[in-house]
């Protein structure tokens, strides 16, 4: 399953990814990818501050990346003519969650006992330009190219906010947790969020956080009604993480370890729909095409669609 958390900027949806991460390690297949404009997934898995500077960062091997999903696909010219939506076709290299391959091994790094990937830092001058969008665009054609079987997870920490929409992005996930405060802003970004997403099909599930009381609640539930899934209570335990001092997971207090198990369980209740991640693959690819990328790369990418294709594990198939 493919898992995004989204949400304002400052709701605690770094902190939120990594507990979900941690609480899904050592019992699933189980990559975590940070791409988030502020990259603190590494520090909130327990990387020092050395240690997460030093990571790999896939915005920096996007042609690398591009090479290799490519294969041996006739529709597609060349990786420069790639592009974030490029979809999958025949001849295409796929990947797994856990499978080796050589992005993994070039990219991927165990931090805290997750494996994990980063886009890499954003200097001021990506925020709003083509750098920035290529650095998640990496994140997109990975997502595109995954096949992920029964109790795998990718857990991915997106950007704050909508910016996701500015291609396909947030359609790219079985499930979608939005971490939500209890305050006027944060379900604001909900409600700006989650009237977007439903014209896909993509289901929001709200997750409270930084929750005190029952009124705390009873704000989320009037504002989100049925969306809002569970909450996570002040904790302890994170605030001895963010002061140096990380616990086992298992040091979690109870109601919050609860709140993690509702949301696995949610995500296990996804219905994979291949054919319509395929699909939605493909509009948003043609849409980018038609907008800004034939422009770019000089000739019509709506070529690069093989219409008999439609991404699952029978690809996956030797």
């Amino acid at each position: 399953m493919k898992i995004a958390l989204v949400g304002k900027g400052g709701s605690g949806k770094t902190t939120l990814a990594a507990l979900f991460a941690r609480h899904l390690a050592g019992t699933a297949p189980l990559l975590a990818i940070d791409a988030d404009i502020n990259q603190h997934l590494a520090a909130a898995l327990g990387a020092s501050d050395e240690e997460a500077v030093m990571l790999p960062a896939l915005g920096d091997h996007l042609a690398d990346i591009k090479e290799y999903l490519r294969g041996s696909n006739p529709r597609i010219s060349s990786a420069a003519a790639m592009v974030k939506t490029t979809p999958p076709g025949r001849g295409s290299r796929l990947l797994s969650v856990a499978g080796a391959n050589p992005i993994y091994d070039a990219l991927v790094r165990e931090v805290g006992g997750i494996r994990l990937a980063v886009t890499g830092p954003f200097a001021t001058e990506d925020l709003g330009v083509a750098c920035y969008h290529s650095k998640v665009g990496a994140v997109e054609l990975l997502l595109n190219h995954m096949v992920d079987g029964p109790g795998e997870y990718a857990v991915v920490d997106m950007t704050a906010g909508a910016d996701s929409f500015a291609s396909g992005l947030f359609t790219r996930f079985d499930a979608t947790f939005l971490v939500c405060e209890p305050t006027l802003r944060s379900v604001g970004v909900y409600r700006q969020y989650v009237g977007y997403a439903r014209d896909y099909g993509v289901r929001v599930h709200v997750v409270g956080n930084k929750v005190d009381d029952e009124s705390d609640v009873e704000f989320l539930r009037e504002h989100a009604g049925d969306d809002l899934l569970t909450w996570v209570g002040r904790s302890a335990y994170v605030k001895a993480a963010e002061r140096g001092r990380p616990q086992p997971i298992s040091a979690l207090e109870p109601t919050n370890r609860d709140a993690l198990d509702t949301m696995r369980i949610a995500v296990d209740a996804c219905a994979k729909d291949w054919a319509t991640y395929t699909r939605q693959a493909v509009e948003f690819h043609v849409r980018n095409a038609t907008a800004w990328a034939n422009d770019k790369v000089g000739e019509d990418l709506a070529g690069q669609v093989d219409p008999e294709f439609v991404l699952g594990p029978h690809v996956m198939a030797p």
